[in-house]
């Protein structure tokens, strides 16, 4: 239904509620709450959850990521706006045609968004949450994308090893001890595997970058995000990986984006240094 289907009155008590519940856009989330409950029950019971404090995409079912409206099951990593420049990077890297895997993928929303915007597309996702398998498998449907529940690539098909144009990698960043620091919609309602990066944030990335030249065609690009404080030690991990290393940022989104590109075997063996030779005894 849309807003106008509900009274005035019916859209000023909701806004109403919602702003007495703290919600600092009670407008906007008013009229995206009567744009997608089809009865006055249904508004009634979204209103209550907002209320109780479930983030608005959890209550609506849905988020707007790049243009789409991405199913966004409950307990599922919520896709941020500020990702879209992630998006927007890998696009201008993909050209019109790619192979794209989409690590750590929640929702499945990263690679659903790229792939929206590419003439031909071998998308894959994986994550470790059933909840999130499910939900991306929804997502990624309509462009045909294969969603695998594991650990990193331990489910990828071995048939993507050095074929993959795009690594997308949304891993979880934020320091074990930081994780009750963040926003109660995040910290009670997303699966802390897609929060908790480790002890530093970046126990994941460094394990995808690891294993990120096994995966990726030669001129193939890792991206993922981080936060400022951890661009150096991101940016130290990839170019271990033997990946060449670039920092882009947009201040206006407060992203941070590390992309990894890899030239190939042929280049990291001789990036390499040698190991000192050993005299005989």
């Amino acid at each position: 239904m849309s807003v106008s289907a509900f009274s005035t009155s019916h859209r000023s008590s909701v806004i109403s509620t919602l702003r007495a519940a703290g919600c600092v856009f009670a407008e906007d989330e008013a009229d995206l709450i009567l744009s997608t409950a089809r009865t006055s029950s249904e508004v009634a019971v979204m209103v209550e959850r907002r209320a109780a404090g479930l983030p608005l995409e959890h209550v609506l079912g849905w988020a707007e990521f790049q243009g789409l409206r991405i199913s966004v099951d409950p307990g599922v990593f919520v896709p941020r706006r500020r990702t879209e420049f992630l998006v927007g990077l890998a696009a201008e890297l993909a050209g019109r045609t790619a192979v794209v895997v989409d690590l750590c993928c929640g929702s499945g929303a990263l690679g659903a968004a790229l792939a929206a915007g590419l003439d031909q597309v071998e998308l894959h996702a994986a994550d470790i949450d059933p909840a999130a398998v499910r939900c991306a498998r929804r997502n990624v449907a309509e462009a045909g994308g294969e969603v695998y529940e594991g650990d990193l690539y331990d489910p990828l098909p071995d048939t993507l090893k050095g074929r993959v144009d795009i690594l997308l990698a949304n891993v979880p960043y934020v320091p074990s001890e930081e994780v009750g620091l963040l926003p109660a919609e995040a910290r009670v309602h997303e699966a802390r595997v897609a929060l908790d990066g480790g002890a530093d944030g970046l126990d994941v990335l460094r394990r995808v970058t690891e294993e990120a030249p096994t995966w990726l065609a030669p001129g193939g690009h890792l991206l993922f995000e981080t936060s400022e404080g951890q661009v150096a030690a991101a940016v130290d991990a990839v170019e271990r990986a033997g990946l060449a290393a670039r920092v882009v940022s947009d201040e206006e989104r407060y992203a941070t984006v590390v992309i990894g590109t890899w030239s190939g075997p042929r280049s990291w063996r001789m990036c390499q240094r040698p190991e000192p030779m050993r005299q005989r005894p």
